[in-house]
């Protein structure tokens, strides 16, 4: 499938996503504050030309470590990552900047200038449903790379190509055998 260039707000970071008040915690709270502040913007008075009523999209990441040779999932103190959440094309980095603002003015201590508005233009890819624990990840990610070789297609990753998660399911309220997530990955033909 083709991806189209889509606008996101997203925090880059390292280190274990799973590390209790860890920088990727860190990152998804930042992101969903933001994300909910541009959608209630309406409720402050505030009518962005363009905007619509919609539901807050949800969290995605691009994974990779900085040895893509020794990439070892297991390792995920090595992981390298960007947290990010799709935005409604109405938001402009000229409406961006006061809603950070009015974040700051609101919780200080968070750290809302780690946040950009990116335009991600991620091209070919091929993705897929898995269902179930993150764990398992890796099988339905064999499966993707069959489906690759069988159609004339390889894993195009490169520094501006990662694999892509997109997280349909919240794993605090979602056992982790009935979790869904898309698993994207860019491809080019062989």
């Amino acid at each position: 499938m083709m991806v189209p260039p889509i606008c996101f707000m997203q925090i880059d970071g390292t280190g274990d996503p799973n590390e209790s008040g860890g920088e990727y915690q860190a990152a998804i709270e930042i992101l969903y504050t933001l994300s909910y502040c541009v959608k209630m913007l309406p409720r402050k008075g505030v009518f962005p030309p363009g905007y619509f009523d919609y539901v807050v999209a949800p969290l995605e990441g691009l994974w990779w470590m900085k040895n893509e040779e020794a990439f070892d999932c297991s390792k995920k103190s090595d992981l390298c990552w960007t947290a990010m959440i799709r935005q409604p094309e109405f938001l402009t980095e000229d409406l961006f900047v006061p809603v950070k603002q009015m974040i700051m003015e609101k919780k200080p201590k968070l750290a809302v200038d780690k946040a950009s508005l990116k335009v991600f233009d991620e091209g070919l890819c091929v993705q897929c449903m898995h269902k179930g624990s993150f764990a398992t990840e890796v099988l339905t990610l064999e499966k993707m790379k069959e489906y690759l070789v069988c159609n004339d297609y390889r894993l195009d990753l490169s520094t501006k190509r990662r694999h892509h998660e997109i997280y349909l399911s919240d794993p605090r309220k979602v056992a982790a055998d009935k979790m869904k997530t898309v698993l994207r990955c860019p491809v080019a033909a062989r």
